[in-house]
């Protein structure tokens, strides 16, 4: 980690109540999930080859920006990625069938995902210049941790990683990036989903709280990795897109009130759970929230409990 992180770099502490990004966003669209999920501790470990290609991505696009940041442009170039990503993707797969303790994919689901990481690695070192130089650029972290109160009154943390962390020398701004594989990109509807879109929102308040950076001269950037083209398209299509979702004043304000009502609603004074809360089944619109939830079963979740919106 970059000098001008290391001084207020923080390791979690033991004991200490913690919340993620996720979390607020599995209670915010169903608080019942999350209750099931965390207070009543019913949730399982759950892996799929999306999220297998995605840290197999992110570990292989941050290993080569690391070279090339710290050693040299030409000895990242030199680097096989191809075999990289395969030999990730391998362990990474082998370890949730261990923990799993089923298959989830075959060999030919992988080895399609395998190629289409191979295109995505071979058309980010051809565009790899209007992304990143080592000429205006300073890597400053990769997996970079945060970990911060959520507000004054409560002891509960938020703890995240940042995927990357670039420094622009001219302007002395700071870029923070998290990459996302998707399957086709983000279209305009997942693009206005806030959920999704604000991850990095929060994380830029909290980045600047945490390490001492001036919040105005930190911009965010989602770099979407996209496994599919379409097909005789009549226009370029790119394998990377960037998304840069608003996160002015107003926007940080407005999701830092929804952490804190999460949290001073879901926790004690004392960081511990809120186990007298009731909390809500909202299935949404058509069920929608129910469709992938691990809790959907009349056991845990009946079906006339459920909230319609």
């Amino acid at each position: 980690m970059h000098k001008l992180l290391k001084y207020n770099y923080k390791e979690p502490e033991s004991g200490v109540a913690k919340i993620s990004y996720s979390q607020y966003a599995m209670y915010s669209k169903c608080p019942k999930q999350w209750e099931l999920a965390y207070i009543k501790k019913l949730r399982t470990f759950q892996q799929s080859i999306h999220t297998i290609f995605g840290t197999a991505m992110h570990e292989v696009l941050q290993e080569y920006l690391d070279t090339m940041f710290n050693k040299t442009v030409k000895a990242a170039d030199q680097m096989d990625l191809p075999g990289l990503l395969r030999d990730t993707m391998y362990n990474l797969y082998k370890e949730a069938v261990e923990e799993m303790g089923e298959h989830f994919s075959n060999k030919f689901e992988l080895q399609e995902f395998y190629e289409d990481g191979i295109a995505i690695i071979d058309w980010f070192k051809r565009k790899r210049g209007g992304y990143f130089s080592t000429r205006t650029d300073e890597l400053l972290g990769i997996e970079v941790p945060l970990y911060h109160p959520v507000n004054e009154s409560s002891p509960v943390k938020m703890l995240g990683f940042i995927d990357l962390v670039i420094r622009h020398k001219n302007s002395n701004s700071i870029t923070i990036i998290d990459f996302k594989t998707s399957t086709h990109g983000w279209n305009k509807y997942q693009k206005a989903d806030k959920l999704k879109a604000s991850q990095l929102v929060l994380y830029k308040k909290y980045f600047a709280e945490q390490y001492g950076f001036d919040v105005e001269k930190i911009n965010i950037s989602y770099m979407i990795l996209k496994r599919k083209l379409i097909e005789g398209a009549m226009f370029p299509q790119k394998r990377i897109t960037e998304f840069i979702p608003s996160s002015g004043t107003v926007t940080r304000n407005r999701l830092s009130r929804d952490v804190n009502n999460f949290v001073n609603n879901s926790f004690q004074p004392d960081g511990s759970y809120n186990t007298n809360k009731n909390y809500p089944a909202v299935g949404g619109k058509a069920l929608k929230n129910c469709k992938y939830c691990q809790f959907n079963t009349e056991e845990l979740c009946p079906k006339s409990d459920r909230i319609r919106v």
